[in-house]
């Protein structure tokens, strides 16, 4: 009898030790004021449905909780920054692996992680060159995208709805494409088919992140092997194209070539950067655009703000790191991520969760 009662209190304290470790809403955030999860699988996702987006989630969180919470976007556990103070706290300039690419490297069937901590270090810094390179270089593309779609919303009569997330994705794509890849995407069919594998690829990710349901059913594996192999493809005859030849427009594939990795490393640098790059350029265009529209203070401002630094010359790097970080702050920091490309990619991907 003794041995059953020392038995089942073993068993008993084994099995809650075992619900305290699995099941998220028992597991704090090391310290980190938060929520716990409202479901085992999915986290806050039902809590952030319910806020109706989560840009509404995070503001009431962080009214809440203060500038650093956390949430569990599905198994995950996410720390939100709300304040750019705070943001710039976290940026490690020494860091040379993030779990975000390492999360998408691994999604890829890449190798994550595999290198030296040299290695890895050199292929970080030759990603920033090649952003900070192909948009000096690109500048003029970008001005001239921007412009033409500037156009096309002034030949809207004031009434028509604008699908905003639409048309920023589309110049996403557009600006991306040819500052990674070059002239080839000029052309805006090879644009076209490019987002279209993109989209397979990276709704794949997504619900692959979330439920693992990819490897589950062969007809959406197909189509996402499928794109993935067409979009290395286009990759690789860009590598081929650009190795050991000058080009008076420098892409980002060209401070990879000339740096020292082999075609593989370069196809996944190259790969990563391209999925990514799109949908972060897209979203953070889109959040820009909506904030403007939405605060008058801030259109008055920013535009005196403008006047003052560009006038009737014209627009340049130069100039708009000029521009002051006064009550439109938010606005400033996303446009030199986007324009200028000086921060680093981790601090980008931080600045995604920022209200």
């Amino acid at each position: 009898m003794l041995d059953f009662a020392i038995f089942a209190v073993t068993f008993l304290l084994a099995l809650v030790g075992a619900v305290l470790y699995l099941y998220p809403a028992f597991r704090q955030a090391a310290g980190i004021p938060g929520i716990t999860p409202t479901e085992e699988k999915d986290g806050n996702l039902p809590d952030i449905v319910n806020s109706g987006s989560l840009h509404e989630f995070l503001v009431n969180l962080h009214e809440r909780y203060g500038p650093v919470v956390s949430f569990w976007f599905g198994r995950r556990l996410v720390v939100s920054l709300g304040t750019v103070d705070v943001l710039k706290q976290h940026i490690n300039p020494n860091k040379t692996l993030d779990p975000f690419e390492t999360m998408l490297k691994s999604l890829l069937r890449y190798q994550s992680g595999g290198g030296n901590v040299s290695e890895n270090h050199m292929r970080k810094k030759l990603c920033e060159n090649g952003v900070t390179n192909s948009l000096k270089s690109n500048f003029a593309l970008l001005l001239k995208l921007s412009e033409e779609l500037l156009d096309k919303w002034l030949s809207y009569p004031e009434t028509q709805h604008v699908p905003l997330s639409q048309h920023m994705l589309g110049f996403a794509m557009k600006s991306v494409t040819q500052m990674v890849m070059g002239s080839t995407f000029e052309n805006d069919q090879e644009v076209i088919r490019f987002q279209k594998n993109h989209g397979t690829v990276w709704s794949e990710i997504g619900k692959g992140f979330l439920d693992g349901s990819l490897d589950k059913n062969t007809t959406r594996k197909k189509q996402y092997e499928d794109a993935l192999v067409q979009l290395e493809s286009v990759l690789r005859n860009i590598i081929k194209e650009r190795k050991g030849r000058n080009f008076s427009q420098h892409i980002f594939i060209d401070s990879l070539v000339q740096g020292n990795l082999n075609d593989q490393q370069i196809l996944e640098d190259s790969m990563i950067f391209s999925l990514a790059s799109c949908i972060i350029t897209a979203k953070l265009c889109t959040w820009a655009i909506c904030f403007l529209t939405t605060s008058e203070e801030v259109q008055k401002k920013l535009y005196e703000e403008i006047n003052q630094v560009f006038g009737n010359g014209p627009i340049t790097p130069e100039k708009i790191e000029q521009l002051r970080p006064s009550s439109f702050m938010p606005l400033v920091w996303y446009f030199r991520i986007l324009i200028l490309g000086h921060l680093h990619t981790s601090l980008i991907q931080i600045g995604l969760m920022m209200n």
